[in-house]
């Protein structure tokens, strides 16, 4: 059974996890078959968002705490889980991944990516084992990467600014329709824009899925094979 794991930064779109990218990440995972491992950092939230004013609260959450309300309480600290028991790494979208797991939101291509996400992130990629990035999750992988020899080819949709941003970080950038998924053979990263797009969940769902039953492909397929 293929194992993946699923980080996760909080809970909510504004401040966490897009709750629609990461349920049906869950979904298409488990339909396929494959052995899912929630996980993410027992920190706290940059910031915490009242998501029906779309302002912050003042209050402080903790990212794994948060989490659990998705995972059902299945779920495990980051810092504790090792690419060798993995056999693929997905990052849904939501504010989290850019506010959370790296600074985008805030430092745009001067990001600097969660040293602990980072350090899972490039040992993945050295064993080669997929990675796939939802929505503005690419930025994660963009700054995870930066000042390295790796360029990941990634989409964020069609928004130029964040594009360009992702380039500066030495990212190479390909616009993709929300029902849609890019991949890069090379570095086997799979990503797709998702609510990049003010989109229907049923359109979100199909990228979502694509970029799934891709991510389950390059994790069964032997390194070096087409």
């Amino acid at each position: 059974m293929t194992k993946v794991g699923v980080c996760l930064s909080g809970c909510g779109y504004l401040d966490g996890s897009e709750i629609h990218e990461a349920v049906l990440t869950l979904l298409a995972l488990d339909r396929a078959g494959a052995q899912i491992v929630c996980m993410a950092p027992d920190a706290p939230q940059r910031e915490v968002v009242d998501h029906r004013t779309g302002k912050a609260s003042g209050e402080t959450r903790n990212m794994l705490c948060e989490a659990a309300r998705i995972a059902r309480g299945k779920i495990v600290d980051v810092a504790q889980v090792k690419a060798a028991e993995l056999d693929a790494l997905i990052f849904p979208g939501g504010f989290g991944a850019a506010k959370n797991l790296c600074d985008f939101a805030l430092a745009g291509a001067d990001a600097k990516a969660n040293a602990t996400i980072a350090r899972l992130v490039r040992d993945m990629h050295a064993a080669r084992k997929p990675i796939g990035a939802v929505c503005i999750a690419p930025a994660l992988l963009a700054s995870a990467f930066k000042g390295s020899a790796t360029h990941p080819k990634l989409t964020i949709g069609n928004d130029k600014g964040t594009a360009q941003a992702l380039e500066k970080m030495g990212a190479r950038h390909e616009a993709c329709p929300v029902t849609e998924f890019r991949v890069d053979e090379e570095n086997r990263i799979v990503s797709t824009p998702a609510y990049m797009y003010d989109e229907r969940i049923s359109n979100v769902a199909q990228g979502v899925e694509r970029l799934v039953g891709e991510v389950l492909r390059l994790a069964r397929q032997p390194v070096g094979a087409r």
